[in-house]
């Protein structure tokens, strides 16, 4: 009988992984390093240093500072963005938006804690809303965000985005609905994957109430 060859691991997949751990690598200390020292005062070659390698490695995999701040938010962007595609066609708009949000933070902890601690991405969320520079560069992706997510759903009605404003309007309503509560989350003492859902949810919850024009009644 011939001796079985003994079945080694694919060595790209040995090196993607690798690959994947010096990013995370990279990311939680950029993170942990602007949180406590501040955006601007730190720079590329202490992140670098921290992890033990080179600057020219780091550029491997970011091209700047502001990229490593935003790598989990784009993550979670990305995870969102996912869940919305998968949406029933038969589902309203919001009723999309809602389902797509909550399916993703179901599972988004985990993902956020394979690279940083959830309380660390709580602090950098915070980072980004008291540094000026890290602002401007979260509101242009956040609309940036927001049109893609309006094509999308202008997409599953069938309707022209151009022409007809409802997706925009809706994706305006629902983005300042989740930067409400994200602000609230970052200013908060719970800094669990739940208690941003349980807010998330709370605030979604109030979208329709919020333009009634009635108040007084729901007192």
């Amino acid at each position: 009988m011939a001796t079985p060859t003994p079945q080694t691991a694919p060595v790209g997949g040995l090196r993607e992984r690798k690959k994947q751990r010096t990013r995370d690598a990279l990311i939680r200390a950029a993170l942990e390093l602007f949180t406590e020292q501040g955006y601007e005062a730190t720079t590329i070659d202490e992140i670098a240093e921290a992890v033990d390698v080179s600057q020219r490695t780091y550029f491997r995999y970011f091209a700047n500072k502001e990229d490593v701040v935003f790598a989990v938010p784009e993550m979670v962007e990305a995870r969102f963005i996912e869940e919305l595609g998968a949406r029933p066609a038969t589902e309203a708009p919001l009723t999309a938006l809602r389902s797509a949000v909550m399916a993703a933070w179901d599972d988004i902890g985990s993902a956020i804690e394979s690279v940083i601690p959830v309380e660390l991405h709580m602090r950098s969320y915070q980072m980004i809303e008291s540094t000026p520079a890290l602002v401007a560069v979260h509101l242009r992706r956040s609309s940036e965000l927001e049109e893609q997510i309006a094509r999308l759903i202008a997409r599953r009605e069938g309707l022209d985005v151009d022409t007809d404003p409802r997706p925009r309007v809706l994706v305006a309503a629902f983005s300042g609905v989740m930067r409400v509560a994200g602000k609230v989350w970052g200013e908060g003492q719970d800094c669990s994957v739940t208690a941003i859902r349980e807010l998330t949810q709370s605030y979604l919850d109030h979208i329709g109430p919020a333009i009634d024009d009635d108040w007084r009644t729901r007192r």
